[in-house]
């Protein structure tokens, strides 16, 4: 599931938002403090929790920012180019950028990139890169050229993989679009020829790319209106020949054909994208959200004032330019299943509200170097001491997944209680991996079962069946009932040939003790029968005392205690509750051994004189089944199978019960629709007032 939040708006009284809207919005080294660049001569440091600027710096009059400010993570500084070679670094306490730190390039910079724990990248505009340190040591050293004259860089982006960094960006040519991929420890560089349609001649499509594996997916938006995805080797075989690569449909036609301004994508996690644009069939721009994997549309939102077609993704927050305003609007993506794609995963129970939120850091590499010249050598005199020896933090997440693989049950479920406990970004799209480590282990060491672990993951209310099917497969070869009716309490997406497996354990798995608690009082049982109000057997013997029915045939019908024990009680009721689609049910209901059939018939004729007793009583249990529920149940297991029951002795009296009270009851309805009739008939005198006087008496005659 996905979803988006209330936006507002920062203050835009220091900025102006130009023709083309803004250069960028950059994260700086605090967690929700980001860098604003317009399309002029300002850069903004905005807190966005308290919606308000921290700093503001212009260059001078005349001067132009080319490229959208960066913060420097190592150092904390800021990083920004005026008039394509300008470089100007500078920290928070400074106010006149035209007395910080200044460098002059040799050639012109298109874009300056900078990710957590490593040295920022400086890209020119004829191809060529280098890492910060390595370029400061001789700002006028010669810059190469590695694209030729008339191909131009349309989009970059930088990652890490391995802890190796990677630059990838897109060149266009005529039409033609090519990809590079340049592996910035080793040098190398990769030209890939992009094949794309012909309607990309004219019209410029929208990138966003991630690493998937040992590709980068780059995802396009392309003129038509659907969203393609081409994958790129990080790891090229040959370098020195352009390879050519197809692209895949992904979505189709999102966005409506032709829609030339206001469209922007950008990939939000493995399954979900945000794109930006008017989607079919109206041609009012809105921001939706998608989920790729299932291929459908999780949200949107309008924006009635129009945009620029910029969409930035940082942490869980979208930036956009809505109007002539800077926009934020948080957002949220659970763990992708397909319950949660078709909208019916339950809501999800926190243990508290954040104002904002945090960010994951995906970068966890220390340093490196770029370019002909050593990081290593001499510094310029303004540069700070950065911090040696800096180690990256490795997640709880993926500490946790090392831990499945190889400790001990209880070390396991210590760690997974802390990790739980903490208020993590992460936490729902680690959840299925958790899940699935465990079960995996399950499978490869059949002694290993974590069933206080499961139990846990199981409570947050973010899986689904969709998400881990292994999970009840797992439960009922261990005969685990309490795991199974919580499974059947939480995933809305079972099918139900699992449905039908966990009902035959219900009926034959022998409950301890079932015939002593039936006959003693026994404590309160979840969605099951509690001891003060609701004893099955008390229940029974109630239902016994209740006034017969005065209709014309008076029909008495023999109850005894309830069948079975509340336990078992407890795991049918949330049978009873489970979703299911009739055509799929039956041929499962069939492989039900009869003598269990019976026990459940009997049991649900047992509560259906219960709740028709009194059609205002509700059955004990925080969630009991309803009476349409329980006919729903009793007309399945006739349908599937009637013949085998009546083959049975011991169901004989059972199915003459059951056809006596519907008998019963069609008198009852029978004579209710004859009374509905005069009722009719009452209504329409009632209707007739014109002769009345202030006082007078009626008498009307019902026959």
């Amino acid at each position: 599931m996905a979803a988006l939040e209330e936006e507002f708006t920062l203050s835009t009284g220091v900025l102006g938002a130009g023709p083309e809207g803004f250069l960028g919005v950059e994260q700086s080294d605090k967690a929700d403090q980001f860098l604003v660049t317009d399309s002029g001569r300002t850069v903004v440091l905005y807190k966005v929790s308290d919606q308000k600027p921290l700093g503001s710096w212009s260059v001078k009059q005349g001067q132009t920012i080319t490229c959208p400010a960066v913060c420097n993570f190592q150092t904390g500084e800021y990083i920004v180019v005026h008039d394509h070679k300008v470089l100007r670094i500078w920290n928070h306490e400074d106010v006149n950028l035209d007395k910080v730190f200044k460098a002059t390039l040799s050639a012109e910079v298109h874009r300056i990139h900078s990710v957590q724990r490593t040295e920022p990248l400086v890209l020119f505009r004829r191809g060529a890169a280098r890492g910060l340190e390595a370029l400061l040591t001789e700002p006028q050293q010669n810059i190469e050229a590695v694209i030729p004259d008339e191909e131009v860089i349309r989009w970059s982006e930088f990652f890490m993989v391995f802890k190796q960094p990677v630059l990838i960006f897109i060149t266009e040519k005529h039409g033609n679009y090519f990809a590079y991929v340049r592996l910035c420890k080793s040098h190398s560089l990769s030209k890939y020829t992009l094949l794309f349609g012909k309607e990309e001649k004219s019209v410029k499509p929208n990138f966003t790319a991630r690493v998937d594996g040992k590709f980068i997916s780059l995802v396009s938006l392309s003129s038509d209106g659907c969203i393609y995805e081409t994958l790129i080797p990080i790891y090229s075989s040959d370098t020195e020949k352009s390879q050519r690569l197809v692209r895949a449909l992904m979505l189709k036609a999102i966005v409506s054909a032709g829609a030339r301004n206001g469209t922007a994508i950008t990939i939000l996690d493995q399954d979900h994208i945000a794109v930006l644009g008017p989607p079919l069939p109206t041609t009012k721009e809105c921001l939706s959200i998608w989920n790729i994997k299932f291929q459908t549309l999780q949200t949107s939102k309008e924006l009635p004032q129009g945009t620029s077609g910029q969409l930035w993704y940082h942490g869980e927050i979208l930036f956009m330019l809505h109007g002539k305003c800077l926009t934020v609007i948080p957002y949220k993506c659970e763990v992708s299943s397909l319950a949660g794609a078709l909208g019916k995963l339950k809501p999800t129970q926190e243990s508290g509200t954040h104002p904002m939120p945090h960010f994951v850091n995906w970068e966890t590499c220390s340093g490196y170097e770029l370019g002909s010249y050593s990081a290593e050598q001499s510094k310029t005199p303004r540069r700070k001491k950065i911090e040696t020896n800096l180690q990256p933090e490795v997640p709880g997440s993926k500490q946790l997944l090392s831990i499945i693989k190889k400790d001990s049950e209880k070390h396991i479920e210590v760690e997974l209680r802390k990790f739980l406990a903490k208020s993590t970004p992460d936490f729902h799209t680690i959840i299925g991996d958790i899940v699935a480590g465990l079960l995996g282990r399950c499978k490869a060491e059949p002694s290993f079962y974590p069933r206080n672990c499961l139990m846990q993951l199981i409570q947050t209310h973010v899986l689904s069946y969709s998400l881990c099917p292994g999970l009840m497969e797992i439960a009922l070869e261990h005969k685990d009932v309490q795991m199974l009716q919580l499974c059947l309490q939480q995933f809305p997406d079972i099918p139900e040939s699992t449905t039908c497996a966990c009902l035959k354990l219900f009926l034959s798995d022998t409950i301890h003790d079932e015939k002593k608690e039936m006959e003693e009082p026994a404590e309160i049982v979840q969605n099951g029968f509690s001891p003060e109000d609701s004893s099955c057997s008390k229940d029974g013997q109630q239902l016994n005392k209740k006034p017969k029915d005065t209709a014309k045939e008076t029909v008495s019908f023999p109850v005894t205690s309830c069948p079975v024990a509340p336990k078992r009680a407890a795991l049918l009721n949330a049978v009873l509750h489970s979703a299911y689609s009739e055509t799929f049910l039956l041929p499962h209901l069939k492989d039900i051994p009869a003598k269990h059939i019976t026990l459940f018939l009997q049991y649900l004729y047992f509560l259906y004189l219960k709740c028709s007793g009194d059609a205002a009583m509700t059955l004990p249990g925080v969630s009991p089944p309803t009476l349409s529920q329980i006919m729903d149940w009793i007309c399945l297991l006739l349908d599937a199978n009637f013949t085998v029951v009546l083959m049975i002795p011991e169901a004989k009296r059972l199915i003459l019960n059951l056809y006596k009270f519907v008998k019963s009851q069609i008198s009852v309805y029978s004579e209710l629709n004859k009374i509905e009739v005069s009722f009719r008939e009452l209504q329409k005198l009632n209707q007739d007032k014109s002769n009345r006087g202030l006082y007078s008496i009626e008498v009307l005659e019902l026959f």
